[in-house]
C-alpha cells in the first residue's frame, strides 16, 4: 500500500535536483542536478535561502507556477534566459542531518525537512512539498481534473533509495481533444505529420503538430483523405511558416493525447489516437 501521494511537479530533468551543504565545507551552499551538475551560480537565491546550520542535504525539483499550476515550458524559458525571480524549490526530501537519514522510513524523513524548515524560518523560494494518505486512485483521478501532469506515490515505511524500485510509482496522466487538421506533412506512402489548429471565436489558431500514433495503412489512409481537401494556402487566421507543410481545408478532425499545453498555445508530447 502506497501511503504517501504528493503532487508531481512539472520541471525538465537538468532541473531536478538537491541542495546540498557538504559535510566537508559546513558553510557551503551547493545546487546539484540529479546527474551532479553544479548548479549553484544559476540558483544563487536558492541556495541563500536555505540558510540552516550545520550539514544537511534537501532533496527537491525547482520548478515555475504558471496560472496556479507549474508550467514545464515557462521553466526552460526562465532558465534559458538566466532569471530566478519565479523559480520555487519544491522540497520533499531530507537525505543528510547532521548524519546519514536515508535509512529512516520516507514519512520519519518528510517529518524531521518540515521541521528543519520551521525551525530556520524557510520561506520563498523554498517551499516544503505537501503529500496526502490515503487512496492513490482517487488522488490520481482528483490530479487529472485539476491538468496536473501526475502523481508520485511512495511507501510511508520505505528507507530512500536513489534508483527506481516498487517503493515510488510515478504516474502520469493524459489529456484528450479533439483539433480539425490544417495541414500535414508527407511521406512516400502518407504522412509523416499532421498540423493542428483549434477554433477561438471566429478565429483557427495553430495548436502544433502530431506525427506519432497511426500505423502505415493508417497513414495511407489519412493522406488519401486529406488530398480530398487541399488548399492553396493556410487557413490560420495568422499566418504561418512551414516549409514542408501541405495545407488543407479544416475538414477533418484528429483526435489527440497530449500532456499539457505549453505557455505558447502548444500541445506537448502530442499523440494521435488513429
Amino acid at each position: 500500500m502506497f501511503g504517501i501521494v504528493r503532487k508531481r511537479v512539472k520541471c525538465p530533468p537538468l532541473s531536478h535536483g538537491a541542495a546540498c551543504f557538504g559535510p566537508s565545507e559546513p558553510r557551503t551552499k551547493k545546487v546539484f542536478t540529479r546527474n551532479g551538475l553544479d548548479w549553484t551560480k544559476r540558483f544563487t537565491e536558492i541556495a541563500g535561502a536555505l540558510a540552516v546550520p550545520g550539514e544537511a542535504i534537501i532533496d527537491g525539483e525547482v520548478v515555475v507556477v504558471h496560472e496556479d499550476r507549474t508550467n514545464f515550458s515557462e521553466l526552460q524559458a526562465e532558465l534559458a534566459a538566466g532569471r530566478e525571480g519565479r523559480l520555487v524549490y519544491y522540497v520533499f526530501d531530507l537525505l543528510w542531518r547532521n548524519g546519514d537519514l536515508r535509512k529512516l522510513p520516507q514519512i520519519e524523513r518528510k517529518q524531521r525537512l518540515s521541521d528543519l524548515l520551521g525551525e530556520n524560518d524557510i520561506e520563498l523560494p523554498v517551499l516544503y512539498s505537501e503529500h496526502l494518505t490515503g487512496d492513490g486512485q482517487q488522488m490520481f483521478e482528483h490530479a487529472a481534473k485539476l491538468n496536473w501532469e501526475g502523481i508520485v506515490s511512495k511507501r510511508a515505511d520505505a528507507p530512500y533509495r536513489s534508483d527506481r524500485n516498487e517503493n515510488w510509482v510515478k504516474v502520469k496522466t493524459v489529456q484528450k481533444g479533439e483539433f480539425p487538421v490544417i495541414g500535414f506533412v508527407k511521406d512516400p506512402t502518407g504522412v509523416a505529420a499532421l498540423y493542428l489548429g483549434k477554433r477561438e471565436g471566429k478565429e483557427l489558431v495553430y495548436m502544433g503538430k502530431v506525427g506519432t500514433g497511426w500505423s502505415r495503412t493508417v497513414s495511407s489512409q489519412i493522406r488519401k483523405q486529406l488530398d480530398t481537401v487541399v488548399s492553396h494556402k493556410s487557413k490560420l487566421s495568422k499566418p504561418l511558416k512551414k516549409p514542408h507543410a501541405t495545407w488543407v481545408e479544416p475538414s477533418f478532425m484528429a483526435e489527440v493525447e497530449y500532456r499539457d499545453i505549453t505557455s505558447e498555445g502548444l500541445l506537448r508530447q502530442s499523440y494521435s489516437r488513429g
